[in-house]
């Protein structure tokens, strides 16, 4: 292999966190995360040269999209375990906003792989349309109508979300609306 030099590492420096942030997103596992973003950078240290002059980072993201997808693909999806969500306590949780980040992040994870990548690629990755239809290969018209279907499916799910209506419904609106 060649040397992909220190910008290689500069830019796994100041872009790794918000890449590792990506891989969580589409995947809902820290460890899954760590993984998917190793094994795209593993694969595109090799091609740096060719890759740094453009746009690294949307290749980068876009290699997570693909490489996150084929691991879905080949993955067994049947019976997933969790347990019940608590009731809400009538004292003030400190760790409700972490509660209720979780549960988002769940009903994100809920979505098919199609549709959590175009929410995360639009909403919280805060791409165009036109930037999102590069990056997973398709029309724009597709990213509209993905992200349509998405958007409805989270405020169905979002509505049972528990603690949601107590303060947190401003921002869930807010990201998904």
């Amino acid at each position: 292999m060649r040397d992909a030099g220190p910008d290689f590492e500069e830019f796994v420096t100041a872009r790794g966190p918000r890449l590792l942030r990506v891989a969580w997103l589409l995947t809902g596992d820290a460890h899954l995360a760590e993984d998917l973003l190793q094994t795209v950078l593993a694969k595109v240290w090799p091609k740096w040269r060719g890759i740094a002059g453009e746009n690294p980072e949307a290749y980068v993201r876009k290699a997570l999209v693909n490489t996150h997808s084929s691991w879905w693909q080949r993955r067994w999806r049947g019976e997933v375990p969790h347990g019940e969500v608590p009731a809400g306590a009538s004292v003030r949780d400190a760790f409700a906003s972490v509660d209720l980040e979780q549960s988002l992040a769940a009903v994100v994870r809920r979505l098919p792989p199609r549709q959590r990548a175009v929410v995360v690629l639009r909403y919280f990755e805060d791409l165009s349309v036109e930037e999102t239809a590069a990056v997973l290969g398709c029309r724009p018209g597709t990213v509209k109508s993905q992200a349509a279907k998405a958007l409805s499916m989270l405020r169905t799910e979002l509505a049972a979300v528990p603690g949601l209506r107590e303060g947190g419904e401003r921002h869930a609106q807010r990201d998904f609306a």
